[in-house]
């Protein structure tokens, strides 16, 4: 992921460096994401405080979404590469395997949340629109 912006020329401006803040400005901006996504999903919980407006055990997905963030973003690129951290439990395998559980942690968190999403509101939403269809006609 580290080359991923690579290849794409931002717009040329004099006033900032963007070769050496490119991973900054993409950390601020999912920290931006993240913090928008708990703030909606707090704003729905207070909306909707009863369990059949909103089922709250839904937020699990985003703690556990929460954790990985948080693993993902502790270790650096160096310590993959192995270039700074030879010593600790298992030096640069051991940052490797905590980076893998953080991705497994957090691509998990979004297939169940997809889950979720499609299981419980999607199908509703298809239901409700046969029903409709099928009362129309």
């Amino acid at each position: 992921m580290a080359g991923f912006l690579d290849n794409f020329r931002w717009p040329e401006c004099e006033c900032i460096d963007w070769s050496e803040r490119r991973n900054a400005v993409a950390s601020v901006v999912a920290g931006i994401l993240f913090f928008t996504g708990w703030w909606i999903m707090i704003d729905a919980a207070v909306v909707y405080p009863k369990p059949e407006q909103l089922n709250h055990t839904f937020h699990t997905c985003g703690v556990f979404s929460t954790l990985a963030f948080f693993m993902i973003n502790a270790v650096s690129n160096a310590q993959v590469r192995g270039d700074s951290y030879e010593s600790g439990c298992l030096g640069r395998t051991g940052a490797r395997v905590w980076l893998f559980i953080g991705f497994m942690l957090m691509f998990g968190s979004l297939i169940a949340s997809m889950w979720i999403l499609f299981g419980a509101y999607v199908t509703q939403i298809l239901t409700l629109l046969r029903q409709t269809t099928e009362a129309l006609s």
